[in-house]
């Protein structure tokens, strides 16, 4: 499998990055080929197209998923390049579980209709560096795309 990590991140080497790194990581030593790039809102996406699976993640700031993220889905040829593409998702969360779920997934959820989302996950602060929690993220985005 090639993947790819998209993803948002306002702080360099922060929470989000590290959680990036050790995704890459799993999936890497379950034997994909990984690349990772961080979204820009009006950046060109075609080269996604090259990819089998797409993992799309981002923190939650001020009650909206980042901006690059959302951005990147409503301003450029992204929402075109996942088509047919296997999609994981992960939100960075200090908000209950439910609560995300409820306010935040939907943010992205809503512009990738018509994709194929295989897992997604909302993290909190402290899971962001748990390996278990990783490894179950990674597990079942690689079932699901077998």
């Amino acid at each position: 499998m090639k993947a790819i990590i998209l993803y948002d991140s306002r702080t360099a080497g922060g929470s989000t990055d590290k959680f990036v790194d050790i995704v890459g990581r799993k999936l890497a030593e379950k034997g994909a080929y990984v690349e990772k790039a961080k979204c820009k809102s009006t950046g060109d996406y075609s080269f996604v197209r090259d990819f089998d699976a797409v993992i799309l993640g981002a923190p939650i700031y001020y009650l909206l998923v980042s901006s690059q993220l959302l951005g990147a889905l409503v301003q450029s040829n992204l929402r075109e390049a996942l088509q047919d593409k296997k999609i994981g998702l992960f939100l960075a969360c200090g908000s209950p579980e439910p609560m995300a779920n409820l306010l935040y997934l939907p943010q992205l959820k809503i512009n990738l209709a018509g994709t194929h989302i295989m897992t997604e996950r909302v993290l909190a602060p402290q899971q962001l560096t748990d390996e278990a929690v990783i490894g179950k993220f990674v597990d079942d985005f690689w079932e699901a795309c077998k």
